[in-house]
C-alpha cells in the first residue's frame, strides 16, 4: 500500500516529465486547468500513465470533480485502498 505522500511524489514526477512542468509549480493546491495548463486532452494521458503506475483500471469518473493535484492523490489513495 502507497502512502498519500509516495502518491503526491509520483504524480509530481509524471506531471513534470510529461508535460515539461518545473517541480516549484506543482502543489497539492495547484490546480490542473488554470494553474498547470493541462487541457482534457492532456487530462487523458495524465489518467492513463496513472493507471501505469497503480496497475489498475481508473473509472474516468473518478476523475470528473478532479481539480487540484490534491484532488489527483486523494482519487488515486481511494482507488488503490478499494
Amino acid at each position: 500500500m502507497q502512502t498519500k505522500a509516495e502518491i503526491h511524489a509520483k504524480v509530481v514526477e509524471i506531471l513534470s516529465e510529461t508535460f515539461k512542468l518545473d517541480t516549484a509549480r506543482i502543489q497539492p493546491e495547484s490546480n490542473l486547468y488554470t494553474d498547470l495548463d493541462i487541457d482534457s486532452i492532456d487530462a487523458i494521458d495524465l489518467l492513463v500513465k496513472l493507471q501505469r503506475m497503480t496497475g489498475k483500471r481508473i473509472k474516468p469518473e473518478a476523475f470528473k470533480q478532479t481539480r487540484t493535484v490534491q484532488d489527483v492523490v486523494d482519487t488515486i489513495y481511494q482507488q488503490l485502498n478499494q
